[in-house]
């Protein structure tokens, strides 16, 4: 929480110096990646350039691996813990941290969205032509039809950027399409070359290119999500057929390798492609990475809300990953305020696949399996986890009897290893089918997988009562139907059991995510290095691929801002985040509330944000709320960050006003009202909000409100008189709860919305009303 947080330069000061003597006192002495801070204004003059200066006053040249002098100032270096300490002392260093490991957040989604040929969004922005679009991931397999220039206009004469060749990777895999490529290995390649048994010290070139040529395939498909040429006959061995395009067809690609097969992305080289993209001149970046370890860091650690706040401060949007970690609560990652933080939703097309039981009972589940069917015949069917043993029952490296398993079909828990892998270790032990079931923890969350065996999974419900048959019968057998690709599925959207979920672990006075998209199931563009699995034994190759994950809903968005920086060149990333998510949807394609995955129960902001991405609407938003950088300063001093503490993320010198502002203040297209839970009584705040009329300059907006349970809220004034000279107006929010009428549901808070309408638009904001005491 907030008041964890340094208040001041002492407690920054007292950071510096605890992590100075953890250092010091260190036992392990081996190298490692620290990236440092360095007030870039005290540089002496007698140095010509800030590498000068380092490599000069704090470590020696060799250590150096990246120099930052665009989003941030400094610089990482590969240092022993003693040297990163003495280095600390410093008087010109700001903060130090280590390089982390971060991880990836692993078609009818345009149409989904609201996109249709020759009308709305897409023709209006001329499908987001001379957009630029950087994608931070794994790179890109540039032969794909996806990533096709015909008919593209010249590159954009704005663009500074470089073609980076390498590996299987050559001048010519740059066009008008894919405008430039780079890639950055140095803070991995530090790291010790991590990645798994055998990797050795950095980039294992048996499976990897040093270039940015693509040998995992996520980058690929992360790329042609939201940009992605039309491709026609696209699908993935027979499912999901179709044309295949990108949600900005006609944007360009700016592509930085910033992760390694099997190894995560670096922190240091995050940061380094943040300042690349930036001098480059992108308009939009898409980062579909989280954390290492699920726990988000204060934002003057985080090297991705720190580059992140550079390149927005330059009118870039960046959107981010909500992570994959649902449904659990306080799961969403990527919490900056200035992040556009996306979680994910199903669309309406489905692979269903159904278990036929012995007793003449068919159970639902999900499968992308393109093999020889079982065509009807029934199997032998086991549960290796009937006898409590749990590596059996999850189907892990060799803990499958033979004897027990050869020529049966083989229900396997979800968890532990790869659900594809677990079908693999199936195959070795003979077995000629599996049943992939979910836990409680996945509830009926299903995703499709290209299964290397006749396989399909099942949610918890019908998990468990096949286990149940197959206890309340001798001779239990089953089969599996296979049945193709279906489309018109309802309830859709519904939001994914996995995307990650509000409340917002480190500001709860800032709603997050900030809204969902498609991220379930989406077909998109694949390299040819692996097959559809990504494991080494997968010898298919396909053009393209069906992956689900907040990494899939992420690029949508991109592709999306894309499209809106395309049709409103003078939007601020605050003003085409406002957009979306103030004409977000709130209902499925029953016209009902949106649902969880997880439950079946109707969605809360916590799950959802403002709502599921509707393109059309957001063309036309009517009212924006946007926010300047003296906005997130001032954010950053009411959650206790003093001037030095904010210099970190800011790069540049702030000074806080006099009297502390209030984080809720924020000028976020959402209210979150905090409470203490030890209040008794009636407890009251109230908020200020102020938004830019940017539809017809003579409207009169008349406010809505939806009222959370047991709360009160007032708007003063209720109606918002624009003309030609009067653009923007200031609004406030009064928020009453008595303590004895509030009942926080299983959330833990009440929602409710504010709505701005002319008769044309509605400005929708969500209301929450919970109640956290301060750690």
């Amino acid at each position: 929480m907030a008041s964890l947080l340094p208040s001041s330069v002492g407690s920054l000061l007292f950071f510096i110096f605890f992590i100075l003597k953890t250092l010091t006192l260190s036992a392990d002495q081996s190298a490692k990646t620290y990236i440092f801070r360095v007030d870039g204004y005290s540089k002496p003059s007698i140095f010509p350039t800030h590498y000068h200066w380092y490599s000069s006053e704090f470590t020696d040249p060799l250590t150096i691996l990246h120099v930052y002098d665009t989003v941030f100032r400094g610089f990482s270096a590969s240092l022993t813990p003693s040297q990163a300490a003495s280095v600390l002392q410093h008087p010109s260093i700001l903060a130090a941290f280590e390089d982390r490991r971060r991880h990836l957040h692993t078609t009818r989604s345009p149409q989904f969205l609201g996109l249709r040929n020759q009308q709305g969004l897409w023709s209006e922005s001329d499908y987001g032509s001379d957009v630029i679009v950087g994608v931070f991931d794994t790179g890109i397999w540039p032969e794909r039809r996806s990533f096709s220039d015909m008919n593209l206009g010249p590159v954009p004469r704005r663009w500074k950027g470089v073609c980076q060749t390498g590996v299987k990777f050559t001048l010519r895999n740059c066009n008008r399409k894919i405008v430039g490529a780079r890639f950055f290995s140095k803070g991995h390649e530090a790291s010790g070359g991590i990645g798994g048994p055998g990797m050795g010290r950095g980039i294992n070139d048996t499976i990897e290119f040093r270039s940015p040529r693509d040998a995992d395939g996520h980058g690929t498909h992360t790329a042609s999500t939201a940009a992605g040429r039309y491709s026609f006959k696209a699908s993935m061995s027979g499912y999901a057929s179709g044309i295949a395009k990108g949600v900005a067809p006609k944007a360009r690609l700016a592509i930085y390798k910033v992760c390694w097969k099997d190894s995560g992305c670096f922190d240091s080289d995050i940061l380094a492609a943040f300042d690349a993209a930036v001098n480059d001149g992108v308009d939009v970046i898409s980062i579909s990475i989280g954390g290492g370890d699920g726990i988000s860091s204060p934002y003057y650690l985080d090297p991705i809300a720190i580059g992140s706040y550079g390149a927005v401060a330059r009118g870039v949007f960046v959107s981010s990953s909500a992570g994959n970690d649902g449904p659990n609560g306080m799961s969403v990652t990527n919490l900056a305020p200035w992040l556009t933080t996306v979680g994910a939703g199903t669309i309406d097309r489905n692979f269903p696949a159904d278990v036929v039981l012995g007793n003449g009972k068919k159970l639902s589940g999900v499968s992308l399996y393109a093999g020889l069917p079982l065509s009807g015949k029934m199997y032998p069917l086991v549960y290796p986890g009937k006898n409590g043993i749990l590596s059996a029952s999850l189907c892990m490296e060799n803990s499958l009897d033979p004897r027990l398993v050869r020529g049966k079909i083989v229900i396997c828990d979800r968890g532990s290893s790869p659900r594809v892998a677990k079908g693999l270790v199936v195959k070795k032990a003979g077995g000629v089918g599996m049943i992939l079931a979910n836990g409680v923890s996945n509830g009926e969350g299903l995703v499709g997988d290209a299964h290397l065996i006749p396989a399909c999974a099942v949610g918890a419900g019908e998990g468990d009562a096949i286990k149940s048959y197959i206890a309340s019968t001798p001779l239990p057998t089953a089969s599996i139907n296979f049945r193709g690709t279906i489309i018109g599925i309802k309830p859709a959207p519904v939001v994914a059991s996995f995307s990650g979920r509000g409340p917002n672990g480190m500001n709860p006075e800032i709603l997050k995510p900030d809204l969902i998209a498609p991220g379930v199931n989406i077909l998109a563009a694949w390299t040819d290095a692996v097959g559809p699995t990504g494991l080494d034994s997968d010898t298919r190759r396909t053009e393209f691929n069906i992956l689900s994950g907040t990494s899939m809903s992420c690029p949508h968005v991109s592709g999306a801002a894309a499209l809106l920086k395309s049709a409103h060149p003078d939007w601020s990333p605050a003003a085409i985040r406002s957009a979306m998510m103030t004409t977000a949807s709130i209902t499925d394609n029953r016209f009902q509330p949106m649902t969880d995955e997880s439950t079946g129960k109707p969605t809360t902001p916590y799950d959802v944000g403002a709502g599921h991405l509707n393109l059309d609407l957001a063309m036309d938003p009517g009212l924006v709320y946007d926010i300047s950088h003296t906005d997130y300063v001032n954010f950053l001093c009411s959650i206790g960050y003093g001037p030095k503490t904010i210099q970190v993320i800011t790069k540049s010198p702030v000074n806080c006003p006099m009297k502390t502002p209030v984080p809720g203040n924020l000028n976020y297209p959402s209210i979150a009202a905090v409470f203490s839970s030890s209040s008794m009584g009636v407890s009251s705040k109230t908020f200020v909000r102020t938004v830019t009329n940017v539809g017809p300059a003579n409207s009169v907006y008349r406010v809505k409100v939806e009222l959370p349970k047991g709360v009160t809220v007032t708007v003063n004034p209720g109606k918002l008189v624009f003309s030609e000279k009067v653009t923007r107006m200031r609004y406030f929010v009064t928020v009453k709860a008595d303590s004895k009428n509030l009942v926080l549901g299983d959330s833990g808070a009440v929602f409710g919305s504010l709505s701005w309408m002319d008769g044309k638009h509605v400005v929708r904001s969500p209301i929450l009303v919970t109640q956290i005491d301060p750690l």
